[in-house]
């Protein structure tokens, strides 16, 4: 991909989305993905416990970031339980202005009937880093399933990581998440993905009823680069052959768009990074050379997570010349 050239003073401002009203914010239209996938709609039923809409079951949370004083602030700030956040931190040595932000949950996992909502928006020439406080933990649903609505736009020369732990789906869960990047030519982003087979500790492999994920990444004028589909339903069509976990209990990937490095160098740097990584693994270069991707397949949560950790840190040092930093969750 042939690099885009910074927006000079004359440029003019992108449009900024307006924040909707309070009233909006808690209609179905707002939280409801557009389309569930079959796998997990075919699950629809009233709960007997809360249903769809009560409250607590709609999380909504929304952020805008823009550069001020030399560092990325946050300016614009919504949300509903049990969707919140704590105040940003500042905790690169290597990069100052960068903000990491920790999405977390009140609820202490994503149950029956919730749906969860969440839109970041990191304006012109901001540095943030997203990601999840835990691993996100996806109940046993008798009644109905649970679906998470993720939009990140990141503006003209904005450096985003979005880089959430992983997704845990117990024994008889249904759930649906679909994320919508949206990358102006000129901004680099790193987005990852992890799900896992269930409580691998407690020997739980595969007892959820239906996971499904649309990870997409858009420009602003909806011109899509990539798609990347997950359908994994154990009853159906099985998730332990080729083409899906291959056996394996724990699947990572990692996206990089950007325009800084060329999409060549992106996919070797992920190809070094991870040679002798104990884990199975496969590179490409994006559609259209927009960037590359790594897809990682294992078996214990501590190699894949190592792998994934190398990763980050090569292509980081690659586009933004930083080592990745040590995030402490605890």
């Amino acid at each position: 991909m042939t690099a885009t050239a910074e927006a000079g003073p004359e440029a003019a401002p992108m449009p900024q989305p307006q924040p909707p009203s309070v009233e909006r914010r808690l209609r179905p239209e707002h939280y409801e993905p557009a389309r569930v996938p079959p796998e997990v709609l075919r699950h629809a039923g009233r709960p007997d416990t809360l249903a769809v809409g009560s409250p607590g079951k709609v999380g909504v949370l929304e952020l805008g970031f823009q550069r001020i004083g030399g560092r990325s602030e946050l300016v614009t700030h919504y949300q509903k339980s049990p969707l919140q956040i704590m105040r940003p931190l500042y905790i690169d040595p290597a990069r100052p202005d960068l903000a990491f932000v920790y999405l977390m949950s009140t609820g202490g996992g994503v149950l029956q009937a919730d749906r969860l909502r969440t839109d970041l928006d990191c304006g012109a020439d901001t540095a943030v880093h997203f990601t999840t406080q835990a691993a996100t933990k996806v109940h046993r649903m008798d009644f109905d399933y649970a679906t998470q609505i993720v939009n990140l736009r990141a503006g003209p020369n904005s450096y985003v990581e979005y880089l959430p732990e992983a997704i845990i789906p117990f024994g008889g869960s249904r759930f649906y998440q679909h994320t919508v990047i949206t990358a102006d030519p000129s901004a680099t982003v790193l987005a990852g993905e992890t799900v896992l087979a269930g409580r691998l500790a407690r020997g739980e492999r595969h007892g959820y009823d239906a996971f499904a994920s649309d990870l997409e990444f858009r420009r602003p004028d909806g011109e899509l680069l990539a798609l990347d589909t997950v359908r994994l339903e154990p009853a159906g069509l099985g998730v332990t052959g080729p083409a899906v976990l291959g056996g394996h209990d724990i699947m990572a990937t990692l996206f990089v768009v950007t325009a800084v490095a060329d999409a060549a160098a992106v996919a070797d740097t992920l190809h070094d990074a991870l040679a002798d990584a104990d884990v199975r693994y496969g590179v490409s270069v994006l559609p259209g050379d927009c960037g590359a991707w790594v897809r990682i397949l294992g078996d214990l949560s501590p190699a894949v997570n190592e792998a994934t950790r190398r990763a980050w840190d090569a292509v980081r040092q690659l586009v933004i010349g930083a080592p990745a930093p040590d995030l402490r969750k605890s």
